[in-house]
């Protein structure tokens, strides 16, 4: 499974970190395999925040570019995404995506 932590309430300006931690032997090949952040606000579809591969190369949403940092950690197996320069527009429940499988995800909430 994938389990997503790390959301809470913050202000318009402020910082989150967002973690995805693959847990199951599912995972055992963790290394090599894709993962993602998706976000889904109310009212809205789901969509791509930012990507990686294997091979650490990333990929992000252009209203997050310059802001937003994913990385990861494959020791631990778990994803990270680092959320900076929050806005009101970034509420959402955000979800990690690997292994073709989603996280229960987690609620962001920005307060302006």
């Amino acid at each position: 499974q994938l389990v997503e932590s790390g959301g809470g309430l913050v202000q318009a300006g402020g910082s989150l970190r967002l973690s995805c931690r693959a847990s199951g032997s599912i995972f055992s090949t963790f290394s090599p395999q894709e993962m993602a952040w998706y976000r889904q606000a109310p009212g809205n579809q789901r969509e791509l925040v930012a990507s990686i591969t294997g091979s650490r190369a990333t990929n992000y949403a252009d209203s997050v570019k310059g802001r937003f940092t994913i990385s990861r950690d494959n020791s631990r197996k778990t994803v990270y995404l680092q959320m900076n320069s929050l806005k009101a527009e970034d509420t959402a429940v955000y979800y990690c995506r690997g292994f073709d499988l989603w996280g229960l995800g987690t609620q962001v909430t920005v307060s302006s």
